[in-house]
């Protein structure tokens, strides 16, 4: 799901691409809630079909948030 520039994704405006691999597309994007700067991973339709592929990425978040 390639996302493009000044698209929304809910409450987030699409700014740039950051970059892509095996689990997804990451991008820059600002929250227009809160009025400040985020980043956005997009998985792959697969991941959301796929116990261990969500698994993996919700290990990966948590360790980020510490």
């Amino acid at each position: 799901m390639a996302l493009v520039t000044g698209s929304r994704l809910g409450a987030y405006e699409i700014i740039s691409p950051l970059g892509s691999g095996g689990m997804g597309e990451v991008y820059r994007a600002r929250d227009t809630r809160l009025k400040r700067e985020v980043a956005i991973k997009v998985l792959p339709d697969e991941f959301s079909q796929d116990a261990s592929g969500s698994r993996d990425f919700n290990a990966k978040r948590k360790s980020l948030r510490r």
